[in-house]
């Protein structure tokens, strides 16, 4: 295997407070739009509950672990959507075609994520990826189990890869 460029630099995750400031107006959006009618004793309660929230939230998710860019994210959904139906189709296709030639095996991807929410999301996305499952990982690197390790399944995974790395900002190593 050869050895990919490195996904492009990203920006730096935001800061705690920053974090907690959105993911706490983010929290009082939801609490006030679940409401049937925002009176001031509900907005009390709510705030409370949003503050709650949002501690538990940043210290269980810290910005220092990574954040999502859900615009570029969204523009991304197509993509994986259409990779998750070509993913089902080759399946079926392998599983009720006694013709269609399997070669399972393993093959190691190297990554740029660092183990986290970037290198987790990444692995979740991938695993929709047709004939692939990440099973296992190493400190730079995902193992898939691969239907077909004759096809280019690093290749590919390496352009999955750069495009989630637009949609992602990677924390720091955190094991």
């Amino acid at each position: 295997m050869s050895a990919r460029p490195s996904p492009p630099p990203v920006p730096r995750p935001a800061s705690r407070t920053r974090t907690a400031w959105a993911r706490g107006a983010a929290y009082l959006a939801l609490w006030v739009v679940l409401m049937p009618s925002p009176e001031p004793a509900d907005l009390a309660v709510g705030a409370l509950a949003a503050a709650g929230a949002t501690w538990v939230s940043v210290r269980l998710l810290p910005p220092e672990s990574g954040s999502l860019r859900f615009g570029v994210l969204l523009a991304l959904m197509p993509h994986l959507l259409w990779e998750a139906v070509l993913a089902g189709i080759d399946v079926a296709r392998r599983a009720l075609s006694p013709r269609v030639a399997l070669d399972p095996g393993f093959v190691n991807c190297p990554l740029g994520f660092p183990p986290g929410l970037a290198r987790n999301t990444f692995a979740t996305i991938t695993s929709l990826l047709p004939g692939t499952v990440p099973v296992g990982e190493g400190d730079e690197l995902l193992v898939y189990h691969c239907l077909d390790v004759s096809q280019p399944v690093v290749e590919q995974l390496g352009v999955e890869e750069r495009l989630l790395a637009e949609a992602l900002v990677a924390g720091r190593r955190h094991d």
